[in-house]
């Protein structure tokens, strides 16, 4: 028997999506892996926002976990006054575990002198001070006031500003009036045909924006332009160490080494440990392959298939969706790639009633221009808001398991 909640015909009340839905909502419906995934997850999971200026500024913050380095080495268990490299985020009040020794003392800092030199209170617990070579690392562990203590020195975390520029895309699609008029033999109209095509061009030029665009701004034909900047740059420019190279094979280790870099930081506890990992063909192959050779499987009599398919995995910090992307697959050097991102921190900004903007010509109710042609155009001009770049990792050149 239907249900009665599914089947109710007395008042068509109708279904959200069902009469009209977005663009974005029509790239994930009709190619749920088609060749734009990152832009449609991103824009589905993370509503649109205006930004109304082309340079487009906001902010990321990330938990500071202050350390020193002392660069000159500590005489006795006694001396008071360290030299290190940076006193950058230690307050006074602050303890310091010395980490570079056997006896692992505890220290208070009582005064911090200048840039680069601290006093403190030596033995600051249990452990008893000893000599301190040069190099050695000290450690944030907590801080430590007197009964009755004055007021200490605020510790606050200052937001980093990343700005981005707003890019102007724009796809045509266009026929002489003879072609738009015949049918052909397989689907609808020539014109429908082309404004679907055109509207795919347009999510791939947003894709690959979203994977290798640049900032850059200025002038052309007289005009302004100004692009944006994607997950590859932005993770260049603020997470340098999280952009990897795989030498000619890749054990297990070694790709847990350079895809762990991404959990460091966490910025949005929807996603929490877990990154989509966007890969080509060929890095996939080798993922998969990775898995086969780290484990046992055993082919039995009777068997009519076998093999191993992989898509998702885990490393002993988070776990990695894998989503094979097809535009990685458009050349040999992009199907050796994979893209780790974390995808709640991103959006899509555009400036107002710039978005997936559509405007057809020679059609009926529509500008006409005189030509005997169809045609059309979509325009957007977005920007993208990476509130976690340190959350992301990219790694080149997978070619073979290990």
């Amino acid at each position: 028997m239907a249900n009665p909640a599914l089947s109710d015909s007395s008042t068509y009340r109708g279904i959200q999506d069902y009469l009209q839905s977005s663009y974005l909502g029509d790239i994930v419906r009709y190619a749920p892996n088609g060749s734009a995934p990152l832009f449609a997850l991103t824009s589905l999971m993370n509503p649109a926002k205006p930004c109304f200026n082309i340079e487009h500024g906001f902010f990321s913050k990330s938990a500071v976990f202050p350390s020193m380095t002392l660069t000159a080495a500590v005489a006795d268990g006694t001396a008071t006054t360290f030299t290190v490299a940076s006193t950058q985020n230690v307050l006074a009040g602050d303890t310091f575990v010395v980490w570079g020794v056997t006896v692992k003392e505890i220290v208070r800092v009582s005064t911090v002198n200048s840039a680069t030199s601290i006093t403190v209170i030596r033995s600051f617990g249990a452990a008893t001070g000893v000599a301190i070579p040069n190099s050695t690392k000290l450690y944030k562990v907590s801080n430590a006031f007197e009964e009755a203590s004055g007021r200490p020195a605020p510790r606050s975390i200052n937001p980093v500003r990343i700005m981005n520029y707003t890019q102007i895309i724009r796809n045509v699609w266009a026929l002489p009036g003879t072609v738009a008029a015949l049918k052909p033999t397989v689907g609808g109209n020539q014109s429908a045909q082309n404004q679907d095509e055109c509207k795919m061009f347009h999510a791939q030029d947003i894709e690959f924006n979203l994977l290798f665009g640049q900032k850059y701004i200025g002038t052309l034909n007289g005009q302004s332009v100004h692009t944006m900047e994607g997950i590859l740059e932005s993770t260049r420019r603020y997470a340098p160490g999280n952009i990897f190279t795989a030498g000619s094979t890749t054990t297990y280790t070694q790709l847990e080494t350079m895809l762990n870099t991404c959990f460091n930081t966490i910025a949005n506890g929807r996603n929490g440990n877990v990154r989509t990992l966007f890969v080509g063909g060929t890095a996939r192959t080798v993922i998969n392959n990775i898995g086969r050779i780290s484990g046992q499987y055993q082919i039995v009599d009777g068997q009519t298939s076998f093999g191993l398919q992989f898509a998702s995995f885990k490393t002993s910090r988070g776990q990695f969706n894998m989503i094979e992307h097809p535009l990685l697959n458009s050349n040999p050097d992009f199907a050796g790639m994979a893209f780790a991102v974390d995808v709640p921190s991103l959006s899509l900004c555009y400036l107002p009633g710039r978005q997936q903007v559509e405007n057809n010509y020679n059609a009926i109710g529509q500008f006409n221009t005189g030509e005997d042609s169809v045609g059309g155009d979509i325009l957007s001009e977005v920007t993208m808001e990476n509130l976690n770049p340190y959350a992301h990792a990219v790694i080149f050149g997978l070619t073979a398991a290990a």
